[in-house]
């Protein structure tokens, strides 16, 4: 195995971190940090506790964002010191360790990278997914809820919170639809790239004869809505209908009417919340999940306009992007970017962080101007 050129790895690993220093702004990162400390310091803070946690959360995430950045360039300085040490001493372990820091800064700065092309509008937003069961029937509602699954690990795995506010069972198993809400900074920007058909193919366990089935599921992912974006909505555009909230097989769960569906009349768009205990909680709830659709769909339709002003639009996302395949062979595989793995139980299981880095990769690369 050829030896590892230290020098070029460091020089390497300097030069893609200038870049992400570059890119993050660290001085207006730290005046943001010095602002928002300033408002958290504020004796009257709490009078508001909504307004409250929006600035202590904020505050947390750039603290956060800042002593990442901060760290890797730390994390080089020490490599560099333990490469010196391993050579001055002609130490074979030593080495050895700088190898695995080395591949492991590689990693965390690929990581760093990435978050870096998360520059859109909405992209430092939290995140709400909905996923709906399409064609295939039990077998699709059944997809459905391995990708509800999928999304929840992941954002475990990460040590985010994931609410879920509102699940449709299925009658023999699985789920019609769920809408998750991911509380993260960046959660918008990170899972936005999963926003498509996905698409299972499997022998089907709810078949008695064993036959391979086809089945599909659509996910939709939107930024949660904040108090700046203004979508008022009048009453009047409002329907409100009330019901019991339900579990799976239909059995009760709360045995009031606290479950919210609400039927916004221009657009025909219906969004229910039955997650929280009270009627007005899960009113307040389906009414942000409603924000965020009108404010989706604000934004296609901006872009629509734009997209019209091109000579040329370029290629669209298509509406299926990935393939999860476990007969007769095992993969999953991204269709825009052809990334690809062996392990589908790893990735029903939220492990989908190089799905999210190679998608997220491709649609910067897609929105740069032809040359």
């Amino acid at each position: 195995m050829a030896a590892v050129d230290f020098s070029a790895e460091i020089r390497n690993l300097r030069a893609t971190f200038g870049s992400i220093r570059e890119v993050t702004d660290l001085d207006r990162l730290r005046a943001e940090i010095a602002e928002l400390s300033e408002q958290a310091a504020a004796p009257d803070l709490w009078d508001d506790p909504d307004a409250a946690q929006q600035v202590t959360s904020r505050l947390s995430h750039r603290q956060t964002e800042l002593e990442r950045v901060e760290r890797m360039g730390q994390r080089i300085d020490d490599l560099e010191v333990l490469v010196e040490m391993a050579e001055e001493a002609d130490d074979a372990e030593t080495r050895a360790e700088a190898e695995r820091e080395l591949a492991d800064i590689r990693k965390a700065l690929s990581e760093l990278e990435v978050r870096t092309l998360l520059s859109g509008e909405y992209d430092q937003r939290e995140a709400l997914i909905t996923i709906r069961a399409e064609a295939g029937g039990v077998d699709a509602a059944d997809f459905a809820e391995m990708l509800m699954r999928m999304y929840l690990r992941w954002a475990e795995r990460k040590g985010y919170k994931a609410e879920v506010m509102d699940t449709s069972y299925a009658e023999e198993a699985g789920i019609k639809s769920a809408t998750i809400a991911v509380h993260a900074p960046y959660a918008y920007g990170t899972l936005s790239v999963e926003q498509g058909t996905h698409r299972l193919v499997r022998i089907s366990p709810f078949d008695n004869q064993g036959r391979r089935q086809t089945s599909f599921a659509g996910v939709e992912v939107l930024p949660v809505v904040e108090e700046t974006d203004h979508i008022e909505i009048p009453e009047n555009d409002l329907r409100v209908d009330v019901f019991r909230s339900s579990g799976p097989g239909g059995q009760s769960v709360n045995t009031t009417d606290s479950a919210v569906r609400l039927t916004h009349l221009p657009t025909g768009i219906v969004v229910s919340c039955q997650n929280e205990k009270s009627q007005l909680q899960n009113k307040a709830a389906a009414l942000r999940v409603l924000q965020a659709k009108l404010l989706e769909r604000a934004r296609q339709e901006r872009q629509a306009e734009l997209d019209a002003l091109k000579t040329d639009a370029g290629g669209s996302w298509g509406n299926q992007m990935r393939s999860y395949v476990l007969h007769p062979y095992q993969m999953v595989k991204d269709l825009r970017t052809d990334y690809e793995v062996g392990n589908p139980m790893a990735v029903f299981d939220g492990d989908i962080d190089g799905f999210l880095e190679s998608g997220i990769r491709w649609r910067r690369q897609q929105e740069r101007p032809a040359a």
